[in-house]
């Protein structure tokens, strides 16, 4: 399985007068390429700082990560920016979609400020929101959507410029149960698809036996790697 994402010795420190908090420490982990990887662990545990750092979302305080074997910490801020832009992919619990653009004008807004040119960046998204059965709400606001329906934006937004690894964090947290079903069924259908590597952070162990690899996390360190069996 090819090497998608590789994290080295990872410490998150934070630090405050005489307050520490080492909330990743010495975290190693690769991602192949499609894997579908589940992160789970109690409420301050370091899931999302880790989906942070592994992002370059947050600056870590030492070790290395790797998104096809280039080194993000030695790298300009403008060629991170880049490839955050270009190679992840992001679904947040929040959604954060902008309220003033369509649920189109949100999808392809990743491609224009790649800068694709106006009309494929149009057709591109366009076929993003068909993925995921959302063509018909291309013109509605996000105000105009369900929280379901926005979610999906968020999704067709994430997947939308082919990234290498999207990352999840909560992405049904705000959902009632039934759209949350629909959400993972998407998500894993994507996956299946597409072959892009995902990593979601939940604190369901219904949603994490679907997937196909299971990370297990207590006071910023992985203490169980196991993989699903494939039904």
């Amino acid at each position: 399985m090819t090497t998608v994402l590789e994290a080295r010795d990872l410490w998150k420190i934070y630090e405050s007068g005489t307050n520490r908090v080492e909330a990743l420490r010495k975290v190693s982990l690769t991602l192949g390429a499609g894997e579908m990887v589940a992160v789970m662990g109690a409420s301050g545990c370091g899931k999302t700082t880790l989906l942070n750092c592994l992002s370059g979302l947050d600056e870590i305080s030492s070790g290395d990560v790797f998104i096809h074997g280039r080194s993000l910490s030695q790298i300009s801020d403008a060629d991170l920016t880049s490839i955050r832009g270009t190679e992840l992919g992001f679904i947040f619990q929040s959604f954060n979609l902008l309220p003033v653009l369509t649920a189109v004008e949100n999808v392809e807004l990743p491609l224009l400020m790649a800068g694709q040119p106006p009309s494929a960046a149009r057709q591109t998204a366009m076929e993003a929101l068909a993925a995921v059965g959302l063509e018909d709400r291309a013109g509605h606001l996000p105000a105009e959507l369900s929280g379901g329906q926005q979610q999906r934006v968020t999704i067709a937004r994430s997947f939308v410029h082919n990234p290498a690894v999207i990352f999840a964090d909560e992405a049904t947290g705000n959902l009632d149960s039934k759209t949350s079903d629909e959400i993972i069924d998407l998500l894993l259908r994507l996956n299946n698809e597409r072959k892009v590597t995902m990593m979601l952070v939940t604190h369901d162990p219904e949603i994490a036996e679907r997937c196909s690899r299971v990370l297990i996390m207590q006071d910023g360190r992985i203490i169980e790697d196991r993989r699903n069996e494939e039904e």
